[in-house]
């Protein structure tokens, strides 16, 4: 990767070293107060704020001291960390604020038009500054001492902060020796800073929030969908901190991200971050900037294992996709039916930003192996709103479009949309929807015609027990997936249908079936998961996963007992699969207090008639109308 402002790698004749080593005579020359400096700032300017952590606060206070010789001043930035004045009512004829990415200490003055917004994506920002579509005048950064060759780093934040000093008519820099020297792409030459203001003051930094109940299911079942070997790039806050928990049993993940926060450098301790799998940067940590503690900050001073380039490379999706099975995880407000993401307004009310969110599904997208996860809570405002919707509110912008989205996840489970009709799409999202608003949704698509208009859902009470899903190796040496079968299951439960032989088909239905269609299949997908429940097992070949195996029982109130039924796909008999789900469903029969199982089999049909004497409880039989009748007593 070719560093232009990486001092280590210079090469010039002797004139151009003897400039060089003196450049702390001209250093000296632009040491400026903090006074001095916003003195220069004229009326009208258009002054750029470093990003993050790395305001520049000295100077943005002197700013606002100033204010009273100025005039319709232009700021611009991303999210920052400090407080924002400027936007303030009482300063409007002095400032005007664009943002963008709008944060909490902006977002009031955007609702209420007193400052604007510019939805852009995180990775196109350094273009409208290089090609002069937005002039900067002013750029206030903060950066580290320089060193020996005096080159100064950007520190916690290279983001477009690198590009907006470079397209800047002037430069003024707070020199700060609490700036870790981070390393990269993420340099600035004394050269190229017209006035300097020594500071010595602490970053700015982010206290991490206690993840809840919701955060930890939503990271759980992100972690399950990481393999080891992948790299990552995720935000800050509960969500992303939760995934990070569970992903200790993980190995040799890699990080490619726009930010990076406290939670990946516990995982690099823990040895479970190496980098070494990484297609590009092997053993290199990738970001462009860091919110988080103190110790985050120390960690990335001089860590040669961690390297900060600008936006126009960590979010290009043409360089994300190069990484190999490439995992983004973002955030949304809401999602709807159809797979519209809205992660950037209230309805009409601008909330944050587009930032880097497209940049990196598209890039994740196009990765080999790559996964685009948008992550969720099922519901805000104490569970009374539903964040997966019929329709987006009215006024709310799209970030990621239907046509866009692979993953969306809550506390409720995956779905995974891309490439589904909007049938699927609509029934796996209501699947994921909180319990209490999936009546409601699946009456909205029902209107709208996403779904059969005799669609049904299990009760608001029969919540999917995610608890019973396991993995089995069969006598063949394949891995399947087990688990209890969902409504959104009925597309891959008619294929297997009808790849079954006619002997299969007589054996399960004492007939030979012609058809079945969506009003039976359905009666089999959704069940209530208590008095009936069916055991699917699934082989996965990438996200494509097919039903091989259906194992169920269903309870007769009358006798506590409850009568159990299997279908085994014709290639995958004989593998164990009948054994393995029979001891699933006595488990869970025996947990929820039934009796014992009965079941009828036809004469002939030994490998089933075997099978009764799998369920570690010995069967007693009887014939009836020319068949086994079965009894098993727990």
């Amino acid at each position: 990767m070719n560093k232009a402002n990486d001092s280590s790698n210079f090469k010039g004749s002797t004139s151009d070293m003897y400039a060089m080593t003196d450049w702390r005579v001209r250093y000296a020359d632009k040491i400026r107060t903090v006074d001095q400096a916003i003195a220069t700032i004229r009326r009208g300017d258009k002054v750029f704020i470093g990003s993050g952590a790395a305001e520049p606060q000295t100077l943005v206070k002197s700013l606002i001291e100033s204010s009273g010789r100025l005039a319709d001043t232009r700021i611009m930035h991303i999210m920052t960390l400090g407080v924002a004045p400027y936007t303030e009512e009482k300063f409007t004829d002095q400032f005007r604020h664009n943002a963008f990415f709008i944060g909490a200490n902006t977002r009031k003055a955007v609702s209420e038009g007193r400052a604007d917004y510019t939805p852009v994506f995180l990775s196109e920002i350094p273009a409208l500054f290089k090609t002069g579509q937005i002039t900067i005048d002013i750029a206030l950064i903060q950066v580290s001492p320089p060193d020996k060759y005096g080159f100064c780093s950007y520190g916690v934040s290279t983001d477009i902060v690198k590009s907006a000093a470079e397209s800047a008519t002037k430069v003024i820099a707070e020199i700060n020796p609490q700036m870790p020297r981070a390393l990269g792409d993420c340099f600035i030459s004394m050269d190229d800073i017209d006035m300097a203001v020594p500071v010595d003051e602490p970053l700015l930094y982010s206290v991490r929030e206690r993840a809840d109940d919701v955060a930890r299911r939503i990271g759980r079942n992100i972690a399950l969908l990481i393999e080891d070997g992948s790299t990552l790039q995720m935000g800050i806050g509960t969500i992303p901190d939760s995934v990070l928990h569970f992903l200790t049993d993980k190995k040799d993940l890699g990080i490619h991200t726009e930010m990076f926060s406290d939670g990946f450098m516990e995982l690099v301790d823990k040895g479970v971050i190496t980098n070494k799998k990484k297609t590009i940067h092997p053993g290199k940590t990738v970001a462009s900037f860091c919110i988080g503690s103190r110790s985050l900050y120390d960690y990335i001073d001089n860590n040669p294992a961690i390297e900060f380039h600008p936006t126009e490379y960590t979010n290009d999706p043409f360089i994300i996709s190069q990484n190999d099975k490439m995992v983004a995880i973002n955030s949304a407000i809401e999602v709807d039916l159809t797979g519209q993401v809205c992660a950037d307004s209230l309805g009409p009310m601008f909330y944050s930003g587009i930032g880097g969110q497209i940049d990196f599904v598209r890039g994740a997208s196009r990765s080999k192996g790559g996964k685009a996860i948008i992550a969720l809570p099922s519901t805000t405002k104490n569970d009374t709103i539903s964040r997966i919707s019929v329709n987006l509110k009215e006024g709310a912008g799209v970030v990621t479009t239907r046509g866009d989205v692979h993953y969306v996840v809550t506390e409720w489970g995956v779905a995974y949309l891309h490439g589904k009709n909007i049938r699927e799409r609509a029934m796996a999202l209501i699947g994921i929807a909180h319990p209490k608003f999936r009546k409601k949704l699946l009456e909205g698509a029902k209107k709208l015609s996403y779904v059969y208009k005799d669609q049904i859902l299990p009760d608001e009470a029969d919540v999917y027990p995610e608890g019973f899903e396991t993995t089995m190796i069969t006598k063949g040496g394949s891995e399947l997936i087990v688990r209890p079968i969902k409504p959104t299951d009925e597309e891959m439960l008619s294929d297997m249908f009808y790849d079954l032989s006619d002997q299969t088909i007589i054996n399960r239905f004492f007939s030979m079936l012609k058809s079945m269609p969506h009003r039976k299949l359905q009666q089999f997908c959704c069940i209530d998961y208590d008095g009936e429940m069916s055991l699917v097992a699934l082989t996965k070949e990438g996200v494509k996963q097919r039903i091989v195996g259906l194992g169920s029982y269903h309870l007769n109130p009358a006798t506590h007992r409850a009568e159990i039924a299997f279908m085994m796909a014709d290639a995958w008999q004989g593998k164990g699969i009948g054994t393995y789900m029979m001891q699933g469903l006595v488990k869970i029969a025996k947990s929820k207090k039934i009796k014992g199982f009965t079941a009828e089999v036809m004469r002939d049909n030994v490998p089933m008639i075997a099978l009764m004497h799998k369920a570690g409880v010995e069967p007693k039989s009887t014939i009836v109308n020319g068949s086994y009748l079965f009894t098993m007593d727990f």
